[in-house]
């Protein structure tokens, strides 16, 4: 046989190394002002791990060892974060003001509100991110990922908490369900009768 094209390039199985979990030292590479699919203000953060930081340069290199057509960001290397309060479109969501608080205090500056180019201002500012593990199910298989929690400012993620696991939600033996057509779900060995 001979050699495949793209042989050299191509990385092994078993060579990819997880985030860790727990805080990095990180610098902002691009804010992006966008909406929700349901129409809601947000923004779109994409960060990588600063020259101080045990994994230096983590989403980078992923990034730029992307061979497919149309690169993209490495989406544990990013964050999206809505601009109002979920709950009340007229206040600012917690997320939001974490985020800009953690850059104010970790760059000594202020946030230029209302600037033509507001999400710009951010690029290159230092941060702290603090990764945990997550749950996630594809095509029948739960996975555990590491990927960014929370911002916290720069000093003090390398001493930041480690979050608990953010684990999916399940479903209890022997609870009843109610179905999306509004039907409860009954187990057929069920020993309880029906109350009507």
């Amino acid at each position: 046989m001979q050699k495949p094209n793209g042989y050299d390039e191509a990385q092994a199985s078993g060579e990819f190394v997880p985030v860790k979990i727990g805080g990095h030292r990180a610098v902002v590479k691009q804010v992006s002002e966008t909406t929700s699919r349901n129409g809601q203000p947000m923004i779109v953060v994409l960060f990588d791990f600063d020259n101080t930081d045990a994994q230096t340069g983590y989403f980078s290199e992923q990034f730029n060892n992307d061979d497919r057509p149309e690169k993209k960001w490495p989406f544990a290397g990013s964050k999206y974060i809505m601009v109002n309060d979920y709950q009340d479109k007229n206040k600012t969501s917690k997320n939001f003001k974490t985020f800009c608080t953690c850059i104010e205090k970790s760059n000594g500056c202020k946030i230029a509100w209302g600037s033509d180019n507001w999400a710009g201002q951010f690029k290159g500012k230092k941060i702290g991110v603090v990764f945990g593990e997550e749950e996630s199910e594809y095509d029948g298989k739960i996975t555990m990922k590491h990927l960014p929690r929370w911002f916290c400012s720069y000093d003090s993620a390398l001493t930041a908490n480690i979050p608990a696991a953010k684990l999916l939600k399940r479903q209890e033996p022997g609870l009843i369900a109610t179905a999306s057509d509004g039907f409860m779900n009954i187990p057929k060995d069920a020993d309880a009768e029906i109350p009507f």
